[in-house]
């Protein structure tokens, strides 16, 4: 899931867009998790530490201030910044290029990604070992450097 974010992304917009694989926003977009301004929590944010650094989800979590685009993505929340007219044709783009991919390496891969969130790093690397290893013995592991030999776009069968 790619979001897709211009104007205001407080609590409820905030948890929606730190929810997404991926986050495209305009140059306008603020983020803030605002529950501690009105004496709400904001467990959903447990996943916070994981996507940014720790003392700077602590900020936002203690202060409630929002911050910019920018500093959204100079922090990783977010992938990139475009123009608000560019928003929708920039994340319809990035989902093009993401679904032009091999579909079981895709999968593996946003597998892999969430496991050091989920367990400690050498657990982490014996289960992504084990997430890779069908896709390595997939069809699709065959079409990829043949396509590439070929000078063809490769066919992905999902298999």
């Amino acid at each position: 899931m790619i979001a897709a974010v211009n104007g205001v992304a407080y609590a409820g917009g905030f948890l929606l867009a730190q929810s997404c694989d991926l986050c495209i926003a305009s140059g306008g977009a603020r983020f803030a998790i605002s529950e501690v301004k009105v004496g709400r929590g904001a467990p959903w944010a447990a996943r916070l530490p994981w996507l940014i650094p720790p003392r700077i989800a602590m900020q936002l979590l203690l202060t409630g201030d929002p911050i910019t685009a920018q500093r959204a993505h100079e922090i990783g929340l977010v992938n990139e910044v475009v123009p608000a007219a560019e928003l929708r044709g920039a994340a319809q783009a990035m989902a093009e290029r993401i679904a032009a991919n091999a579909p079981l390496s895709v999968l593996a891969a946003k597998r892999t990604v969430s496991l050091i969130a989920e367990m400690p790093l050498s657990a982490a690397r014996q289960a992504a070992n084990e997430i890779w290893e069908p896709v390595y013995l997939s069809a699709d592991a065959q079409e990829g450097p043949a396509a590439f030999r070929e000078k063809r776009p490769p066919v992905w069968l999902g298999r």
